[in-house]
C-alpha cells in the first residue's frame, strides 16, 4: 500500500503520487499534511531537500479539489524564478489527474503572458513577489477569492529584502485565510513575518535549524588560492569517477564564467553549463533542463541555483567558494543527498574563507572534517594582489567582531603563516615538486 494513502487523498491524487515513483513519505510530509488537510496554519522548519514542497501542495489540491470560478484561490509566494518553475512542475505533476488551473509568474519576462494566463481563469498562482505586486497594481489581478497563502523558503525571501512586498500582499488579500510558511531555517526576519500573517501556527520542526542533511558527507580543503582550487578541481575531476553529477558554487558571476570556461576547454562542451544572475531565462531554463536529464553531468553556478534547483542523483557539490551568507552553505550542500540519496559536499576554503567556515559550522552544530591537499595537486604561489585581497578581507573580518581594530598596517608586522592541515603552503609546494622531478 503506498504510504500516502493514510492521508485519505482521492484516487486522482494518490495515482499521480504513485506515477511520480513517491512511495514512502519523508517525516515533514508526515507531520504536516495532517495538519494542513485539518485547517490549520503551519509552519514547517526542515533542511533542504526532505520534500517540503510536496508537503504543502498535495493537501492544497485535495482541498482546492476541482476548478471553479476565475479568479485565483491558492498563492503560493517563492523568492526565486528557478523555485517558482519547481513548484509549478511539483502541482502539474500531482495535480495532473485533476482539473485545476495554474500560473506561474516571475520577473526576467515580458508580463503580457502571463496576465492573459490569469485572465483566462486559474485556482493556484506560484508567484515571486515583486511581479505579483506588478501585475495586482496594474489591475489584472484580483485577490478577494484567495483562501489559500504559502511562503515557500521564506528564509531566503527575508535574506532578499522581500519583507515589504511581503507586507504590501498581506495588506491586499483576504484576512480569512489558511496560512503556511516553509523554511530551512528559523531566522529573526522569519520569525517576524510569522506574527504578522498567522495568529496560532503549528510549529513543526525536524531537525534543529540548520542541520544538514545526515544523507551528505561533507569534507573541507584549505587551499591558499584561487589557482591551486583549480588545479584541486582538475584532481577530483579527474580522478573521482563516482563523480556523476555535480554542481560547483562560486560566489561571483566572473569566477562562475572563468571556471565554466575552463572546464569547457578541459572536459568538452557536452560536459558543463554556467547558471547565474546574468544569463536570460531561456538560457538558464536549458541548462537547469540539460542537468536534470543527464545531458551534461557539471553545473557551474552561482547561489542563483542554491534553492529550488531540485535534481535528485546529484552525487556531488563542491563549493569553490565558501559562501559569504552562511545560511546559504545549507541550501548549497542540500543539493545533494535528496530524496534517500547519498551525495557528497566538498568545500574549498583560503584563509581569508575561514572566518566563514567558523560561522558556519557554529550554525550547523558540527566541524566539517578536514582533508590534506593530494600530493599530486601542485600548490601555486599566491600572487601579490591576490594576497592583498585576502589581508583586506581579513582586515574587514576583524572590524566586524571589533569595531576598534585599526588594521594590520597599526599592528606589529608579524608574519603570519597560514597553517593549510598542518603544513606550510611552501613544504607542500616543494614535497609537489619532487614528486614531479622523480616523474
Amino acid at each position: 500500500m503506498n504510504d500516502f494513502s493514510r492521508f485519505k487523498l482521492n484516487p486522482q491524487i494518490l495515482n499521480a503520487v504513485a506515477d511520480a515513483g513517491y512511495s514512502v513519505c519523508t517525516p515533514i510530509q508526515e507531520k504536516a499534511i495532517p495538519m494542513i488537510l485539518g485547517g490549520q496554519d503551519v509552519i514547517g522548519i526542515a533542511p533542504t531537500g526532505t520534500g517540503k514542497t510536496a508537503a504543502y501542495v498535495l493537501p492544497m489540491l485535495m482541498q482546492l479539489k476541482y476548478a471553479q470560478g476565475d479568479t485565483v484561490r491558492a498563492l503560493i509566494l517563492v523568492p526565486t524564478r528557478e523555485l517558482a518553475m519547481q513548484v509549478e512542475e511539483a502541482i502539474r505533476q500531482f495535480g495532473k489527474n485533476t482539473d485545476l488551473r495554474m500560473a506561474v509568474i516571475y520577473g526576467g519576462l515580458g508580463a503580457k503572458k502571463q496576465i492573459e494566463t490569469i485572465r483566462a481563469g486559474i485556482d493556484i498562482l506560484v508567484a515571486t513577489p515583486g511581479r505579483f505586486l506588478d501585475i495586482y497594481l496594474r489591475g489584472d489581478l484580483v485577490t478577494k477569492q484567495i483562501r489559500f497563502l504559502v511562503l515557500d523558503e521564506a528564509d531566503k525571501m527575508m535574506d532578499m529584502g522581500f519583507i515589504g512586498s511581503i507586507h504590501r500582499i498581506l495588506e491586499v488579500i483576504p484576512r480569512k485565510r489558511q496560512n503556511l510558511l516553509f523554511s530551512a531555517t528559523m531566522s529573526d526576519l522569519v520569525k517576524k513575518i510569522v506574527g504578522d500573517f498567522s495568529a496560532f501556527p503549528i510549529t513543526i520542526e525536524m531537525m534543529p535549524q540548520a542541520t544538514p542533511a545526515h544523507t551528505v558527507a561533507q569534507r573541507l580543503y584549505e587551499v591558499p588560492n584561487f589557482k591551486t582550487k583549480i588545479n584541486l578541481l582538475s584532481y577530483l575531476l579527474d580522478k573521482d569517477d563516482a563523480i556523476s553529477r555535480l554542481i560547483i558554487f562560486t560566489k561571483t558571476k566572473v569566477k562562475a564564467e572563468n571556471i565554466y570556461k575552463f572546464i569547457q576547454r578541459r572536459y568538452g562542451e557536452n560536459q558543463v553549463r554556467v547558471l547565474h544572475a546574468n544569463k536570460g531565462q531561456n538560457t538558464r531554463i536549458n541548462a537547469i533542463n540539460a542537468f536534470k536529464s543527464g545531458e551534461i553531468r557539471i553545473l557551474v553556478a552561482t547561489d542563483v541555483a542554491a534553492r529550488g534547483l531540485d535534481v535528485s542523483q546529484v552525487s556531488h557539490v563542491i563549493n569553490f567558494d565558501v559562501p559569504i551568507v552562511i545560511e546559504d552553505y545549507v541550501h548549497r550542500i542540500g543539493r545533494t543527498g535528496r530524496a534517500f540519496h547519498t551525495g557528497e559536499a566538498i568545500t574549498f576554503c583560503t584563509l581569508a574563507e575561514q572566518y566563514y567556515i567558523e560561522q558556519i559550522e557554529r550554525l550547523i552544530r558540527a566541524s566539517i572534517p578536514r582533508e590534506i591537499i593530494p600530493s599530486k595537486v601542485f600548490v601555486e604561489d599566491t600572487p601579490f594582489e591576490e594576497r592583498q585581497e585576502q589581508a583586506k578581507e581579513i582586515d574587514l573580518q576583524k572590524r566586524k567582531e571589533n569595531p576598534d581594530f585599526q588594521g594590520a598596517f597599526h599592528e606589529k608586522k608579524v608574519v603570519r603563516k597560514p597553517n593549510f592541515n598542518a603544513k606550510s603552503q611552501s613544504s607542500v609546494r616543494n614535497r609537489n615538486k619532487k614528486s614531479n622531478l622523480k616523474k
